[in-house]
């Protein structure tokens, strides 16, 4: 069976060998950049190892699977825009690089290329490939557009916060799942059930991050801690902490979240001593774990023996037990 390395290395084989014969060139270049400097090729590789469960042959999804991979950077490329980001994988952000407005085109010449490389399906499955991406990309983007709106509102919720992620985050590793399965030929049941899997796997490790944001190591994890905090972002953390916090508590809480002008160390520091007291790390690592496990019982069902499985279920599993 195909390991993700092997997925990640035919990914980014084809994105290095990629060529986009068309003008202007200043159109083009940012899309070329944004795409070449790096990233973990997750969700393209799991479009490869669904595949691969159901098919000895995996060429056929190789271009369906550059297309989520290019659909994904779009989305990072507008979501620089709106967080005023300067640097992505510690490298210029394309409106940095270039500047906004072509930061805008060049997403949007993005998004139109995934079509052109989602269609390379066979016409027996293209419609229901394109119905599949099309509802993902609407999602993505009212995913987006809940977490600009909370970033507004004190009334968020814990629920909130899982409809956002499943809506930006998790139904395109769903749907990156699902894709590879159908593309390999499993039934629509098997197709299905690869789909919850994705879908909250894609929860859990959202959750996931989020603990490490605050609790992990910061030479495993492969960025600073607490930068979460700093932006007063409200992760699943802050609003589980806002929940269960007492008047008091929840006041220190809403009050760090929404100031910037105090200094980092001690509003990380504040704030986790918060999160400390009222257990929040536990409650979060258990709701991880029973995405984490909901994710695992669909994954049962699809009707693949165990064995075909294993790259996979590795290779999640690896990514659930990163060093916190």
């Amino acid at each position: 069976m195909l390991s993700f390395e092997k997925a990640q290395e035919i990914i980014n084989r084809e994105i290095e060998s990629l060529v986009i014969n068309r003008e202007p060139v200043e159109l083009y270049k940012p899309v070329k950049y944004i795409l070449s400097i790096g990233g973990k090729r997750i969700r393209p590789a799991l479009v490869l190892m669904a595949c691969n469960l159901f098919s000895d042959t995996i060429t056929h999804a190789i271009k369906p699977a550059l297309a989520i991979e290019i659909f994904h950077n779009f989305t990072l490329l507008h979501d620089d825009i709106m967080d005023n980001s300067v640097l992505r994988r510690n490298r210029p952000t394309v409106h940095e690089k270039w500047n906004q407005n072509v930061a805008i085109l060049s997403g949007d010449v993005m998004s139109i290329l995934s079509y052109r490389f989602i269609g390379d399906c066979s016409a027996e499955i293209l419609p229901d490939i394109l119905d599949l991406f099309t509802t993902t990309a609407l999602e993505v983007c009212e995913g987006q557009q809940y977490d600009m709106n909370y970033e507004s509102r004190n009334d968020i919720t814990g629920d909130d916060y899982i409809k956002m992620i499943t809506l930006k985050t998790s139904v395109l590793i769903a749907a990156s799942l699902k894709l590879g399965a159908m593309i390999g030929g499993a039934s629509h049941t098997d197709s299905d059930f690869m789909y919850e899997f994705g879908k909250n796997l894609g929860i859990a490790f959202q959750i996931r991050d989020d603990l490490l944001d605050v609790y992990g190591n910061t030479e495993k994890f492969g960025k600073k801690i607490g930068t979460d905090i700093i932006a007063n972002k409200k992760t699943y953390l802050i609003l589980k902490a806002l929940e269960e916090a007492d008047d008091e508590s929840g006041k220190i809480l809403r009050k760090l979240i929404s100031t910037k002008n105090i200094d980092p160390e001690e509003k990380i520091t504040t704030i986790t001593g918060i999160l400390n007291r009222l257990g929040i790390r536990e409650i979060a690592e258990l709701e991880s774990k029973e995405y984490y496990n909901k994710a695992l019982r669909a994954f049962d069902l699809v009707t693949v023996n165990s064995k075909q499985k294993k790259s996979l279920k590795d290779f999640v599993k690896q990514l659930m037990e990163r060093e916190k």
